[in-house]
């Protein structure tokens, strides 16, 4: 299988709920006989009493016993799944719906409980199925009830755990937690100062040859560099990879750029080293994550919606981000290989790139709330204390872009000046340092108190 198939298959699988389940039925195809099987062998051997067994329950009881465990499982599965999809809607109208598919179906805890139910549900029905008229087998009874009341413990858990799990500071919190992972893998390096513009050769202005996108048309999900190295080392090419993770590529549109002996490479098995799917996902796209914290933020700050304080929550997450990336080194354009030679140019986002995604579009439909820029006040200076210097340019414009945005929302003097405080919290967290400001508030003297905070 070439190897964008199979990432297209992995990452399919990742966000499909069915796939524990129908492994729990492979489970249920191997330990049910297994047991079975036990359970003639101990009779046999005398260790379990055909009678009495373990728990000492006649036909009858052992009978309603089991229907319950059926009837019980197979109410919770029914409870599961549709509650999951009220969840779906719930999170895809409040929140954002690029958030389903990346933080709700790969939920692993939800998965296995409905894995344990499917295997507790075959497994006493088959137990049920399996007793004669005047035989009890025992062992299977005690297995089925063990399911059943791990099924009970469990579904009791899965409500306490979903009603937390959407809840806005679980869903960000994940999405942060997602994102620094992906930071942390498609950035590996610390940063080392300013970085330099890459330094191409005058043979690279013209390709020699374009190998163009066929197929279907989508987003591109991931691309394998080590073998795209190897592919342009034995060729003695430099390949260029044209999109940039998470772009839409139409077909026939350019997909690389080769320079050198291009015809020895095959356009087909260059073409293989490239994932594509309908939806971006965070494996190797960390703009990814800053999209999806932006699009709750404005999801919250729409008027059908109106919770601003959804949004700084969003913020908070950004800030995390923000911290995280703002200490990598970001320039991977050029990849080398071990000769020193460069092989790939490989775009990814720069600093630029991730700050505007973080402040532009939340500042623009949120600076007429309090919260909203006093937040992004606080997370923009505290960047700058705590970043390297050749991060701050950036930084500095979109506070006088929040400065300039503010002064148009705010006409009244006093909530101006409210506005121009950094507040981690978004309004309350800064109450002993508006407590401190003169009740006369006029706007330049706000100004000039926030300039010595």
């Amino acid at each position: 299988m070439d190897w964008n198939r199979w990432y297209s298959l992995k990452s399919y699988l990742r966000s499909s709920l069915w796939i524990v389940p129908l492994i729990a039925v492979a489970i249920y195809a191997v330990i049910k006989p297994l047991t079975e099987m036990l359970g003639r062998w101990m009779t046999r051997q005398g260790i379990l009493d055909p009678q009495t067994g373990l728990l000492g329950l006649s036909m009858t009881g052992a009978r309603s016993l089991v229907g319950d465990i059926v009837s019980a499982d197979l109410a919770f599965l029914v409870f599961t799944f549709g509650s999951l999809l009220v969840a779906i809607q719930v999170a895809g109208g409040q929140y954002t719906p690029r958030i389903i598919a990346t933080t709700l179906l790969r939920d692993n805890i939800i998965r296995s409980i409905s894995g344990l139910f499917v295997f507790t549900l075959l497994f006493a029905n088959r137990t049920l199925a399996w007793m004669g008229e005047n035989e009890v087998h025992q062992l299977q009874v005690f297995l089925a009830s063990l399911f059943g009341f791990a099924s009970v413990v469990a579904f009791l858990f899965l409500i306490d755990y979903a009603a937390k799990s959407l809840r806005p500071i679980s869903l960000v919190a994940r999405v942060g937690e997602r994102g620094i992972a992906v930071i942390e893998s498609v950035f590996p390096a610390a940063s080392t100062g300013a970085p330099t513009p890459p330094k191409r050769d005058r043979g690279r202005d013209v390709p020699d040859r374009i190998v163009r996108h066929r197929g279907n048309s989508g987003i591109v999900l991931a691309v394998n560099l080590e073998r795209l190295v190897a592919a342009a080392q034995r060729a003695d090419v430099v390949i260029e990879f044209v999109p940039q993770v998470g772009d839409f590529v139409a077909v026939d549109e350019p997909l690389f750029y080769l320079y050198g002996n291009a015809n020895a490479i095959d356009e087909r098995r260059l073409r293989t080293l490239v994932a594509f799917g309908t939806e971006r996902t965070m494996e190797q796209d960390p703009m990814f994550a800053f999209r999806i914290l932006a699009d709750i933020a404005l999801k919250a700050l729409s008027a059908a919606i109106n919770d601003p304080t959804t949004a700084v929550l969003a913020i908070d997450q950004l800030h995390r981000l923000l911290r995280m990336v703002g200490k990598r080194s970001l320039r991977v354009e050029e990849i080398e290989d071990r000769s020193g030679r460069v092989r790939v140019i490989f775009r990814t986002p720069n600093w630029e790139d991730f700050v505007h995604i973080s402040f532009r579009e939340i500042r623009q439909y949120g600076a007429g709330s309090i919260q909203i820029a006093r937040r992004q006040r606080a997370a923009i200076e505290n960047l700058i204390q705590n970043l390297p210097e050749h991060r701050h340019d950036a930084l500095r414009i979109e506070l006088t872009l929040l400065d300039r945005e503010i002064a148009s929302k705010h006409h009244f003097p006093e909530d101006l000046a409210l506005a121009r405080i950094p507040d981690s919290q978004g309004l309350g967290g800064a109450a002993t340092s508006t407590a401190k400001q003169p009740a006369r508030s006029e706007t330049k003297h706000a100004q000039t108190h926030h300039g010595h905070r």
